[in-house]
């Protein structure tokens, strides 16, 4: 039987996935090489059997591209999204705006510009390997660019004005807010304010990663607020998080209230469409039934790509 030791998912785990959208996926062209291109990882889409995925880029929106890539390959789900970084403007209702009217679906909060990522780029001196997202950070402020962090609240722990302009757009076009790398008070305070503001969908960004370290009952409290729990499969993978603490934070929150992305992309980790079927034979061995990770891994990633419920 196919372990997670040699990256091959079983059948049964491929099976219990089909249908699903990989919303949270970095592939190329991107600023850094990635394992597939969107067009290639569109295609082995329709050989898998998953609907599709989400082109996330840290830099740029990828709603217009999103577009081409689903015309060229038709029957498979692209969705486009933007994230709220400095190049694009950080906290930029405008830049959304325009995301929105050219088809995109999620909006994540800021990643690489997050005040509470700027600790891994100010220490990035002191060691001689970063991730690739610093050293490519490094290489735009040694060019002589502006790449300062881009907050969401103010001294006091408000939200800023800019934010709740976002969150406006978001709900008026249907969005889903994705809360990016922001620490644990910036996300609840977004969350909150999206909850007034009737943003249907909201997703807490991989809350087991370590800029995050989201505890079980901090996700409970998200949770009752309508948000949903990701568990993304390079978290755990990677050795940033344990596979307990997801597994935990998961029973804590409910399969109802957890959704499964990969992160995927990186040249050195698993094939992208193989993540999330990896993840279904992790879950498995952990104890999860079948009809657990049908909901986490397809229902509740349909419902963030915006599709209707597969039919049983």
């Amino acid at each position: 039987m196919s372990t997670l030791d040699d990256h091959v998912p079983s059948a049964h785990a491929r099976a219990l996935v089909r249908g699903a959208v990989d919303y949270h996926v970095h592939v190329a062209p991107d600023f850094v090489p990635r394992r597939v291109t969107d067009i290639e990882l569109a295609e082995r889409c329709r050989e898998t059997g998953q609907a599709g995925f989400g082109l996330k880029s840290h830099y740029s929106s990828t709603a217009e591209r999103a577009r081409v890539v689903a015309a060229a390959v038709p029957g498979v789900v692209v969705l486009g999204t933007i994230t709220l970084n400095r190049s694009v403007g950080g906290l930029n209702p405008l830049a959304v705006e325009v995301a929105a009217r050219q088809g995109a679906r999620i909006v994540w909060f800021p990643t690489v510009s997050a005040v509470n990522e700027q600790h891994e780029v100010l220490k990035a001196g002191a060691h001689e390997k970063v991730p690739v997202w610093v050293a490519f950070e490094l290489s735009l402020r040694d060019s002589g660019l502006a790449c300062e962090a881009v907050p969401v609240v103010d001294d006091r722990g408000a939200l800023l004005p800019e934010a709740h302009e976002v969150l406006d757009v978001i709900a008026r076009h249907g969005l889903v807010l994705c809360t990016g790398h922001l620490g644990r008070d910036e996300i609840f305070r977004l969350v909150e304010a999206a909850a007034e503001r009737d943003v249907r969908d909201i997703v807490v960004t991989h809350p087991e990663f370590p800029s995050q370290s989201i505890t079980p009952a901090d996700q409970v409290e998200l949770a009752a607020m309508g948000a949903l729990m990701e568990r993304a499969f390079t978290t755990p993978h990677t050795g940033k998080a344990s596979w307990e603490s997801v597994f935990e934070a998961t029973r804590a929150v409910g399969p109802e209230r957890t959704v499964w992305a990969t992160d995927l992309g990186q040249t050195a980790n698993p094939p992208v469409e193989d993540g999330l079927a990896l993840m279904a034979d992790a879950f498995l061995a952990a104890g999860f039934g079948d009809e657990e990770i049908r909901t986490m891994a397809v229902a509740n990633t349909r419902r963030v790509a915006g599709l209707a419920p597969e039919s049983s």
